[in-house]
């Protein structure tokens, strides 16, 4: 900005001295003055060189249209007022670097905050990208988690039907035992029954018998010795039978304590899946337990994240406050540039 305003000024300094070496006004040209100057640009001079020539002119229209002796007063007091404004337009100058220097002090201020708020939000960012590969990592153990419960729910629920139906088949299973073992302990003591009438028939008969015998054991010894040896193949008949009998009852009571080591064992398979139902119900409620932890770790890894979003938004809030105001502190003294020109 100040090498703008050095521009106009030699502008205005290099008409004046071509002026008064002999060029008439309308005669200078931008290339006399930038031949004069050596700086700034063609189109700085040439805006200058018009202000000049406008003013030079409106002072020679003024000069002939009044009397020498005013016209002399006027150019004199034109160049005390020329002069004034030089300095008032120098010590402005003066004020308005040592505004920039101030302002380039405020800039470099801003830019290391804009350096240290960069490295921050790099850091938020570095941090962001950290817990987010964390929450995408608990998602995914959440989600194994979730499987993981839902296959052992469907397990457990498979299990329980197996119990139920083991359950209910070992009950029918049982119930047609114990009926099938009553009916046949019926039926076998129905039969020892049923024998035992006979055994004590045949007995009572033989005893009759060997009563008669006896009696006419004097009339017919030969008689009573058949019927004695009728009367003992009677009794060794008998006595197979009962023997028989005693083996049956023997099997079926060996039956009945093998149908109850059954009962007893489907009974023992009962509880051991009644066990199992119960511990995957226990597992259950653990995974239950730990994926309502990992909702609970989620929403807290959710709820910082989000944080760490708020910081990086207030950090990119900051940035673009700090880049705004150096470009409106610039804008600002471009204005008051323009307006001391003028």
């Amino acid at each position: 900005m100040s090498r703008v305003s050095d521009t106009r000024i030699r502008t205005r300094e290099s008409a004046a001295r071509l002026v008064a070496a002999g060029r008439r006004p309308h005669e200078l040209t931008v290339d006399l003055i930038y031949a004069e100057i050596r700086q700034g640009s063609r189109t700085t001079i040439n805006d200058e060189l018009k202000l000049w020539k406008d003013e030079q002119a409106k002072v020679d229209a003024l000069s002939a249209a009044l009397p020498p002796a005013v016209a002399n007063a006027m150019m004199a007091t034109w160049a005390v007022a020329v002069e004034h404004g030089e300095k008032v337009f120098e010590n402005r100058q003066a004020e308005l670097e040592e505004e920039l220097a101030a302002a380039l002090q405020r800039t470099q201020a801003l830019e290391g905050d804009l350096a240290r708020e960069q490295e921050e939000a790099v850091g938020l960012r570095a941090q962001l990208a950290s817990r987010q590969a964390e929450v995408g990592a608990l998602r995914d153990e959440v989600a194994r988690g979730r499987a993981a419960a839902e296959a052992a729910q469907a397990h457990a629920q498979a299990l329980e039907q197996e119990v139920e139906s083991s359950r209910a088949e070992a009950e029918l299973r049982l119930a047609a035992t114990n009926t099938a073992h009553e009916r046949r302990l019926a039926e076998l003591q129905g039969a020892i029954a049923t024998q035992e009438q006979t055994f004590r028939a045949e007995i009572d008969k033989a005893t009759e018998r060997l009563e008669g015998v006896q009696k006419h054991v004097m009339l017919q010894v030969a008689e009573a010795r058949e019927a004695s040896k009728r009367a003992e193949s009677l009794l060794a008949k008998a006595q197979q039978k009962n023997e028989e009998l005693s083996a049956n009852a023997h099997q079926l009571r060996a039956e009945l304590a093998s149908q109850t080591q059954q009962s007893a064992r489907t009974r023992e398979d009962l509880a051991r899946v009644s066990q199992a139902a119960d511990q995957l119900r226990t597992e259950r409620e653990s995974l239950l337990q730990q994926l309502a932890m990992l909702t609970g770790k989620l929403d807290a890894q959710i709820a910082q994240i989000e944080s760490l979003e708020n910081r990086a938004v207030s950090a990119e809030t900051r940035l673009e406050e700090a880049l705004k105001r150096p470009a409106a502190t610039k804008k600002k003294t471009a204005k008051a540039d323009q307006a001391g020109l003028i």
